[in-house]
């Protein structure tokens, strides 16, 4: 999904847009997995009982809300993280009901780092640090790229100047 371009200045243009790395979806894959096959077990447990058309609604509905809760929330929370940089400034826009979001022009960008760890350097993401003309660098942690995007941004950082 492209970020919108209804919501850059004019002449803007993006560069790139990413979302958080999708080593943020192991877990809540698993525990779909695992709440559907404990489901189906205790299901399977109980056909023989007579209360077992109340007990599959039970779990049908305590399945369906872990599902929601550990599963479609954090998938969805995964999907509306946006970073993006375009030709002025770097974007971060985090959030479904509430929003929330970051914008660092060009011009304002002291210095830009990366690190990730040996685990990340095999999935391919790590931590970026934008160091601005504000107090405190910000971190993005699972960046997907990290060292591309990390080029990119201090190219477009050179060309700003």
């Amino acid at each position: 999904m492209a970020y919108p371009d209804d919501l850059l200045v004019d002449g803007e243009r993006i560069v790139l847009h990413k979302h958080p790395h999708g080593k943020m979806l192991i877990v809540p894959v698993l525990v779909l997995l695992l709440v559907v096959a404990l489901c189906v077990f205790v299901a399977a447990l109980v056909r023989e009982q007579a209360w077992a058309p109340i007990a599959w609604v039970a779990l049908g509905v305590v399945g369906a809300g872990l599902v929601v809760w550990l599963t479609l929330i954090p998938v969805v929370r995964w999907r509306s993280t946006h970073f993006v940089v375009t030709t002025r400034r770097v974007l971060v826009r985090e959030g479904v009901l509430s929003r929330t979001g970051i914008d660092i022009p060009m011009s304002r960008i002291n210095s830009v780092q990366f690190r990730h760890t040996i685990l990340e350097r095999f999935l391919g993401c790590g931590t970026l640090v934008i160091e601005s003309a504000s107090d405190e660098p910000l971190e993005f942690t699972d960046v997907p790229q990290v060292e591309k995007v990390h080029a990119l941004l201090y190219q477009e950082v050179a060309d700003d100047t």
